[in-house]
């Protein structure tokens, strides 16, 4: 991805991400940082996903908040029924998904994404890690175009909602407003604050 043309458009891509409770938003912006260097230092995220019981995580509304973009959430089943290359029985049985990064990455990123960084885990000093976060491209129409509309819009309907997010640092020059999309069903009690990050 790096060498792109003058006037090549910045690649825009759909982070993933699962946290557990308390994640600082630090942690999750330096692992974002991080995983981005990875794939392609110029490239832009242009949302944040999740699974539905981790949607009100001050972390990650945070992190969303100070990047400007999007929170999307997926109920656990949504994300359960995406194929991807690590699933984890521990994650399946904390939350109803072996994915969260992974999984809600390729699902906000739409029909046809690409997973350009697997599943990794954030690195705080002296601690646990708390959140981990994937990345994925968004699909790609036969013009060449980014699709328009909702992120990560499915074939088949979802179970989540969109909402406006409001961000106290507004997105940078050359970004617009984007829908946030959060809710779906309620989360399950049985999961609601597990420690397990996905």
């Amino acid at each position: 991805m790096n060498g792109r043309a003058a006037g090549e458009p910045t690649a825009a891509l759909v982070a993933g991400v699962g946290a557990r409770r308390g994640v600082p938003v630090g942690e999750v912006l330096e692992l974002l940082d991080a995983t981005l260097a990875t794939v392609d230092p110029a490239a832009r995220i242009v949302a944040l996903a999740t699974v539905a019981d981790k949607s009100a995580e001050p972390g990650l509304l945070g992190a969303a908040r100070r990047l400007g973009v999007p929170l999307r959430s997926f109920p656990a089943a949504e994300l359960a029924a995406v194929r991807v290359p690590a699933p984890s029985a521990a994650a399946a049985a904390a939350v109803g998904t072996p994915s969260v990064a992974e999984a809600a990455a390729l699902l906000a990123a739409g029909p046809g994404a690409e997973l350009l960084a697997g599943k990794r885990k954030s690195a705080p000093r002296g601690r646990p890690a708390r959140a981990t976060c994937a990345l994925a491209g968004r699909a790609v129409t036969d013009h060449g175009g980014v699709t328009a509309g909702r992120e990560g819009a499915a074939e088949a309907p979802s179970g989540a909602a969109d909402i406006v997010m409001t961000s106290s640092n507004p997105p940078r020059r050359g970004t617009d407003r984007r829908t946030a999309a959060v809710g779906g069903p309620a989360p399950d009690s049985t999961t609601t604050g597990t420690k397990e990050t996905q």
